[in-house]
């Protein structure tokens, strides 16, 4: 029995189905998941001691890489002053400063501490904001675990089957109305449905937890016309995109702006935080400024905003690092499709700069339903060749792959000759 194994059937025990959240477990793989060690790099390393190449990134917030020297110093540096003082502190000012003054569509930002907090807490806003009820959210497209938005999630919902969840009860998601992701006449629809009655829409810019789906040309500007028309919000979920796609997130690379904005874990590099932000008479609704109250005893702790901080001035200050991930997600997920091709693998990939996903169907995947016809069977056994392989990638169908700018060139190339073997030995379908 591997240690990783073993601690595992100590975890069970003790921890709902052995892990801290659903999309660590390996359920859907039939394996006990990997207990990590340390990381460094590209590279993770579990209890047993294995190497693997990482394209998890701690779900995203590790753009520089695992371990990264100045972010590692910082930390230390502000722990050495205390954890935790449940008081305002000078570097989360600098922080809020650091995002407003570099981010046209933020003129004010709240930290909190995850992202559900996050887009929770901008819902809430834009109601209060615009004194109505109703929120637009599209199948497959997923904003933490606030009960108002599990309906029709993505992430670990999907993986597990469940298309909303047990306990919450029906009162707290009637406001909440499903569009099809790509599609404006749905959008409009509902609208129409609900006139006079929609705070805001809230989607993924780039859809990431029903795997990738990019939006369709005219997507998301569509859905800028669109709120503009029937005064509700627009909200960009950038807790995946935030700040990877390009310094602005998806806001500057697309180039929509938002009402309102909400980010995870990249901006404290890691560290559990978030935030939301957006147009100022907005975001002064919130207490104590205005009527819609929010709190976090922790929220912008020192640790993490010393952390977040350094990752995001060293991201302003070396642009370079974008234009590297749009050159090695092109080498990794072309790579990939070529490779496919030639094997006459049937599958369909998508990607856009450092993100990406192989889903196993015939179809182009463009919204939930489509991403639906995966064979997750063949994602398993897919999973777990590249595994063996020393490729660490995220355990379900329905997640994205993430490159980091210590991801070098030799380590892809490592990575599409283990992708390659994986095929040579035989059907995924089988």
């Amino acid at each position: 029995m591997t240690r990783s194994e073993e601690l595992f059937n100590r975890a069970v025990k003790r921890i709902p189905g052995g892990v801290n959240s659903p999309v660590r477990a390996y359920g859907a793989i039939g394996e006990a998941p990997r207990f990590i060690d340390h990381a460094d790099g590209c590279y993770i390393y579990d209890a047993d001691g294995n190497r693997y190449i990482d394209y998890i990134d701690s779900w995203g917030p590790m753009i520089l890489g695992h371990n990264f020297p100045e972010i590692r110093e910082a930390v230390l540096k502000a722990c050495e002053k205390g954890l935790s003082f449940g008081c305002a502190t000078e570097v989360e000012v600098e922080m809020a400063e650091f995002i407003c003054e570099h981010l046209p569509h933020v003129e004010m930002v709240r930290m909190v501490n995850s992202g559900t907090e996050a887009v929770m807490s901008a819902v809430r806003a834009a109601r209060g904001f615009t004194g109505k009820s109703k929120i637009i959210k599209f199948a497959g497209c997923y904003h933490g675990h606030s009960d108002a938005l599990l309906v029709s999630a993505g992430s670990g919902v999907m993986t597990s089957g469940i298309p909303d969840s047990a306990g919450v009860p029906a009162g707290c998601t009637q406001d909440t109305m499903t569009a099809v992701y790509n599609d404006l006449d749905s959008v409009k629809t509902l609208m129409e449905q609900a006139k006079d009655q929609v705070a805001a829409v809230i989607v993924e810019p780039v859809a990431a937890n029903m795997g990738v789906v990019l939006p369709d040309e005219g997507f998301l500007q569509g859905l800028r016309d669109l709120c503009d028309k029937n005064n509700a919000l627009l909200i960009f979920d950038e807790v995946i995109t935030g700040f990877r796609l390009a310094f602005g997130g998806a806001a500057e690379y697309f180039g929509v702006k938002p009402d309102m904005v909400t980010y995870g874990k990249i901006i404290g590099a890691g560290m559990p935080v978030g935030a939301y932000g957006g147009r100022k008479e907005i975001m002064e609704m919130v207490s104590p400024s205005g009527p819609v109250y929010q709190a976090g005893t922790l929220s912008g702790n020192p640790v993490a905003m010393a952390a977040g901080l350094t990752q995001l001035k060293y991201l302003y200050a070396h642009p370079e690092v974008y234009t590297g991930l749009e050159k090695k997600g092109t080498l990794l997920y072309e790579g990939m499709k070529d490779l496919a091709e030639k094997a006459g693998l049937i599958c369909h990939l998508n990607h856009i700069s450092s993100l990406g996903s192989i889903f196993f169907t015939g179809e182009k995947v463009c919204d939930y339903t489509s991403a639906k016809t995966s064979d997750t069977k063949a994602f398993a056994n897919y999973f777990l060749s590249m595994l063996k392989g020393g490729i660490h990638l995220a355990p379900s169908q329905f997640e994205a792959m993430f490159l980091s700018d210590a991801h070098s060139e030799d380590v892809i190339h490592e990575t599409l000759k283990v992708f390659s073997e994986v095929l040579e030995k035989g059907n995924l379908y089988e």
